[in-house]
């Protein structure tokens, strides 16, 4: 299907039947929260230019998901693992160069989350974090790296990863995208130049220390002449 034009069929929308649903889900949290609203030495809350910024706060939490939906008759069950997070606030998505974002989870005492931030355009200036989950304590990640794999569309197809914690801990991780859904941003800088931004979102299994786990790869990359500004990370 082509990224730049879409058919919705008229007939689609008339004839699609509206049926009953219902959502029983219960969320508990097997870490302790991580992130927050960033402040200065006194407390108090850090100055932004909001048209540089891409959350005000932000936080995560590694849980599980346990309960059932249904649609009509059909009633599905859920029960496995993932992470929560939430940013607020005034958010461009053209303020990054790019980034890549890996929250994943193996059990409840074993998850992690990579993240590798790029500010500036010649990538002068990147910020490797995250943390990892080790029983009920978060270990802080002081340092990333994430190689990946792309197919002839430029979208992930899987990751090589290292990250070293506070302790001194080294965690090698390898992933393998299994669905990917690409998004688009667009919006007019003040001069009227078109500025667009991709974020591909990729269901993606990961292995570490011997264990299977699941989470996401999300990778965003601003376009610039039709092509993203990719590194090779």
């Amino acid at each position: 299907m082509s990224q730049n034009r879409w058919q919705i069929q008229k007939v689609l929308l008339k004839t699609t039947q509206s049926l009953p649903c219902a959502v029983d889900l219960s969320w508990t949290g097997v870490s302790p929260m991580f992130g927050g609203k960033p402040t200065y030495e006194d407390g108090t809350e850090l100055i932004q230019d909001s048209t540089k910024s891409f959350a005000k706060a932000h936080y995560e939490q590694h849980g599980k998901m346990e309960g059932t939906f249904s649609g009509g008759q059909k009633t599905f069950s859920i029960n496995g693992f993932g992470l929560r997070d939430k940013s607020w606030g005034a958010r461009y998505w053209q303020s990054i160069n790019w980034y890549r974002w890996l929250p994943m989870i193996f059990s409840e005492d074993f998850a992690m989350m990579l993240s590798i931030i790029s500010r500036d355009e010649q990538s002068n200036s990147v910020k490797a974090s995250g943390m990892v989950l080790e029983g009920n304590e978060y270990k802080i990640i002081t340092n990333c790296t994430v190689e990946s794999q792309w197919n002839e569309h430029g979208y992930q197809t899987g990751m090589e990863c290292w990250a070293v914690t506070t302790e001194g801990t080294e965690y090698n991780i390898s992933g393998e995208v299994i669905s990917l859904i690409p998004l688009r941003n667009r919006r007019k800088s003040p001069d009227g130049t078109e500025l667009q931004t991709r974020i591909t979102e990729a269901m993606t299994r990961y292995q570490c220390n011997g264990q299977v786990g699941m989470g996401m790869s999300e990778y965003l990359d601003q376009i610039i002449q039709g092509k993203t500004n990719r590194s090779s990370q």
